[in-house]
C-alpha cells in the first residue's frame, strides 16, 4: 500500500498559488474552504481555525493532494534553513519538457536537471516558489529492484515523497519507525548536496547525509541531517507552520497506529469529512523537531 495522501503548504495568497499550481503544474481544485475549529485545533495550530484553505488534485486524477492554507508569513523563515518538512517531491514524465515550462513561470529553478551520482534512473530538478516552497520535479525512467517508485501518467503527475529536514536525523528515523510502523530504506547515504550546501554558504563539494524510509517496497520519505547552522522554524504561536507545514499519511491499521500513539496525539482522533479524510479517522502528532505528522485511517 502507498503511504503518501497529501502535503499541506502555508501560503501568504491563497488565489495566487492555486493559480500558480493549476496553471504551471496542471493540478486542479478539488476543495475549497475554511478551516474549522477542530481541525486546526488538531494540528496545534487553534489560531489557523477560520483560514481559507484549498486542496488540490494531479492532472492524472490520483488520490494525492496538495492542500494550501492562507497564513501570516514570518519574516525570518527562510527556505531550507530549518527544521521540518523541507520539500515536497513530485513525479514527471518527461523533466526535460517540464524544465523548458518551468522557465516561463513564475517558480524559480534552484536546481536545473540533473542525474544522480549512481542512480541514472532517477532525473530531478527543484523549484522555489512565491513562498519559497521547495518542490522536486522527479522523472523515473528505469525501475529500482528494491524500491516500487511511481511513472507518472502526466506530464506533471503527483506527489510522492516528502523530505523532512532533522536536527538528528537518527532520532528522527527512530521515531518514525516507531510511531508509524514502517521501516528505514536506504540508510546515511553521503551525497553532495547543493542546494544544502547553497542555503547555507557552504563549499559544494561538502558531503550532506539523508536516509529514505519505506512502507514495504513504497519508498515515500527522505530524511536530511541538516547542517549545524540550521535552526528551529519560525512562525507563529497557535498557528502552522510555515513553509511545508504538514505531512499526511494513509495507514493500513489505524486501530495499531492508535495504541502506538495513544498519548502522543495532539488531539485525540476523531472523523473526518473532506476529501482527503472522506469520512474516515485522523489525528496528527508531532515528530522531533516538531514536525507535524498527519495519520489518516485508509
Amino acid at each position: 500500500m502507498k503511504l503518501m495522501r497529501a502535503a499541506t503548504l502555508s501560503v501568504a495568497d491563497l488565489d495566487r498559488s492555486v493559480e500558480l499550481y493549476c496553471e504551471w503544474l496542471d493540478y486542479s481544485i478539488e476543495e475549497r474552504g475554511e478551516l474549522d475549529n477542530a481541525l486546526a485545533a488538531s494540528w496545534g495550530a487553534a489560531q489557523s481555525a477560520g483560514r481559507r484553505y484549498a486542496v488540490l488534485r494531479p492532472a492524472s486524477g490520483q488520490d494525492i493532494f496538495i492542500r494550501f492554507v492562507e497564513n501570516r508569513t514570518h519574516p525570518d523563515y527562510a527556505a531550507l534553513r530549518s527544521y521540518g518538512w523541507a520539500a515536497i517531491e513530485i513525479c514527471v514524465s518527461d523533466v526535460l519538457a517540464v524544465n523548458k515550462r518551468i522557465l516561463q513561470s513564475p517558480f524559480e529553478i534552484i536546481g536545473p536537471p540533473k542525474e544522480l551520482d549512481g542512480l541514472p534512473a532517477i532525473y530531478p530538478m527543484q523549484v522555489k516558489g512565491p513562498d519559497q516552497e521547495i518542490v522536486y520535479l522527479t522523472q523515473i525512467r528505469e525501475d529500482l529492484p528494491e524500491f516500487d517508485l511511481p511513472r507518472a501518467e502526466a506530464l506533471i503527475d503527483r506527489l510522492f515523497i516528502l523530505v523532512m529536514a532533522c536536527s538528528d536525523m537518527k532520532a528522527s528515523l527512530s521515531w518514525m519507525a516507531e510511531h508509524l510502523d514502517i521501516a528505514v530504506g536506504r540508510d546515511e547515504l553521503i551525497i553532495v548536496y547543493t542546494m544544502l550546501a547553497k542555503a547555507f554558504d557552504l563549499p559544494l563539494e561538502d558531503p550532506h547525509t539523508i536516509s529514505t524510509m519505506v512502507h514495504g517496497k513504497d519508498v515515500f520519505l527522505e530524511l536530511d541531517q541538516m547542517p549545524p547552522q540550521a535552526n528551529v522554524r519560525p512562525g507563529y504561536e497557535d498557528e502552522l507552520p510555515q513553509g511545508v507545514a504538514i505531512g499526511t499519511f494513509w495507514v493500513p491499521d489505524f486501530d495499531d497506529i492508535d495504541r502506538r500513539n495513544k498519548d502522543a496525539w495532539i488531539k485525540p482522533p476523531s472523523s473526518r469529512d473532506s476529501v482527503i479524510y472522506q469520512g474516515k479517522r485522523s489525528g496528527s502528532l508531532r515528530a522531533p523537531d516538531g514536525t507535524l505528522v498527519e495519520i489518516v485511517e485508509a
